[in-house]
């Protein structure tokens, strides 16, 4: 009970600003740690693919950042809501933290598909139904950016970004599940909780490897960016104004 308590203390705007501070650092390192070692699998120690050639290894970037865009998408959503149902604000803090990361990383699958789709597909874009569905999440993200942005009761922002969030959430499963659902041109997936990856190893870990050093790096960047949020927010308070350079 008392551990318990002890970790409860940092959902306190003030006490989870310098842990954050601490440990953002030690992300970024693994991300980029990791980064090198999955870009030399996929691109140095992976074998070509036999119908698709060199092309493919793009892979390594467009699969992690696709695999984050949902993934932060729906953390987003679950720190909105958490804030809306428990007036927490450090929960809408941690939301509105996420969302450029997730806007980066939905924007990166966008662009490195289009990058995959002109040799395999012969086209840079199709109103596929992955890859408009896709379109749409990044939409999401600018819209709780912007929504945010425009209004300027940060308590009446979060409540309607949160809306915003829980909405969008049902865009995800559409993601996911749209080549199975509809004729679609997008591959399957060749990654799966269900069988075994359809894949060389070295080409599934390379992808494993890149997909943890996105992750890294997104929560790096979150916890950054949510230092700057709290300070933005508690600069009135004398918490903030006693670590210097804070105007009131």
């Amino acid at each position: 009970m008392s551990d318990s308590i002890h970790w409860f203390k940092y959902s306190s705007p003030p006490a989870f600003y310098p842990l954050a501070g601490m440990f953002a650092p030690w992300f970024f390192a693994a991300a980029a740690v990791l980064g090198v070692i999955g870009l030399y699998l996929g691109f140095f120690v992976a074998p070509t693919d036999a119908q698709q050639g060199e092309a493919y290894r793009v892979i390594y970037i467009h699969v992690a950042a696709a695999w984050m865009s949902m993934f932060l998408y729906c953390v987003m959503a679950f720190w909105a809501g958490f804030g809306l149902a428990f007036n927490t604000r450090l929960s809408s803090m941690m939301a509105s933290a996420l969302a450029p990361t997730g806007a980066l990383m939905t924007f990166i699958a966008l662009w490195t598909g289009a990058l995959w789709g002109k040799p395999t597909w012969g086209t840079w874009w199709v109103w596929d139904a992955r890859l408009t569905s896709e379109l749409i999440l990044l939409f999401l993200y600018l819209g709780f950016i912007s929504l945010q942005a425009a209004i300027d009761d940060p308590r009446r922002a979060d409540k309607a970004g949160a809306v915003l969030a829980l909405v969008g959430v049902v865009n995800v499963p559409i993601i996911y599940f749209s080549v199975q659902w509809w004729n679609t041109l997008h591959q399957g997936a060749s990654v799966s909780m269900t069988k075994s990856p359809s894949m060389a190893a070295t080409m599934l870990w390379g992808m494993l490897v890149m997909a943890l050093a996105f992750w890294m790096y997104s929560i790096g960047a979150a916890l950054m960016r949510v230092r700057s949020i709290i300070l933005e927010r508690e600069r009135h308070t004398d918490w903030a104004k006693a670590l210097g350079g804070v105007q009131p």
